[in-house]
């Protein structure tokens, strides 16, 4: 019995050339952060993305992410003020740090 051969696709079609991705301004506007977290990113104001990148910095500095599950953070003594809790997951995180940020 013979199997016929099947037809090479047709190539895509080009897509369009995609738009650059522009920033949103809410997450670019700096904000001014509160002493407790002033401890751990510094006390001049910063966009939202810059806090978070100087929180994980100290966190892989002080070694902070618990060793069997990398997703939780175990908070020292700064971070228990600006968390309120000894353990938080990474998902929890930005939204504690709106509370102390203005």
């Amino acid at each position: 019995m013979a199997t016929a051969k099947k037809a090479p696709a047709a190539a895509p079609a080009a897509a369009p050339a995609a738009k650059k991705r522009t920033p949103n301004a809410a997450f670019m506007k700096p904000l001014t952060p509160s002493a407790a977290l002033a401890a751990v990113v510094g006390k001049d104001p910063l966009p939202r993305t810059e806090i978070i990148s100087k929180l994980w910095v100290y966190i892989k500095a002080n070694n902070l992410q618990d060793a069997a599950n990398k997703r939780m953070i175990n908070a020292d003594a700064k971070l228990k003020e600006v968390f309120g809790k000894p353990q938080v997951s990474m998902f929890e995180m930005a939204g504690l740090i709106g509370k102390h940020v203005k």
